[in-house]
């Protein structure tokens, strides 16, 4: 009587385990991006606030406001992600950035580390707002941010 073979040999257990160790080593690195990007989204939402206060000032004045104070821009944040946010305008007729200053929440980014909205025109009564990356690597922040 012939006895048939039960279960897995060792070669092929150790060729599982090298295939599962190949697809660790990749996926690792991309989660860890990931996650630094799900966090960045925090401080993308957090500047949304600065953008409806800078607009509300632009739309009841006529005129675009000259500091974080007089547009009403809440600067000392201070989550677990953001350390501050501030607007910068030179003039009520010059477009201004709000800067975003983050916290070292992994990868390469560092503490102050930070991005900016920059106001590219105020046509027809809107403001329009761009993504610039500034310190931290465009690689962590959102899609609608990286341009």
């Amino acid at each position: 009587m012939k006895q048939v073979q039960k279960g897995f040999t060792l070669i092929e257990l150790m060729i599982v385990i090298a295939i599962v160790g190949i697809l660790a080593a990749v996926a690792l690195p991309a989660y860890q991006d990931y996650t630094v990007r799900a966090k960045l989204s925090e401080a993308l939402a957090t500047a949304g606030e600065a953008k409806t206060n800078v607009t509300e000032y632009y739309v009841a004045n006529s005129e675009l406001p000259t500091s974080s104070a007089e547009a009403g821009v809440r600067g000392n944040v201070d989550t677990n992600i953001v350390n501050s946010v501030t607007y910068e305008g030179t003039d009520a007729a010059t477009p201004g950035n709000i800067r975003v200053t983050v916290k070292a929440v992994g990868g390469t980014i560092a503490n102050d580390d930070y991005f900016e909205l920059s106001m590219t025109g105020t046509a027809g009564g809107t403001i329009q707002w761009k993504c610039i990356p500034g310190t931290v690597p465009s690689k962590y922040l959102p899609a609608n941010c990286r341009g």
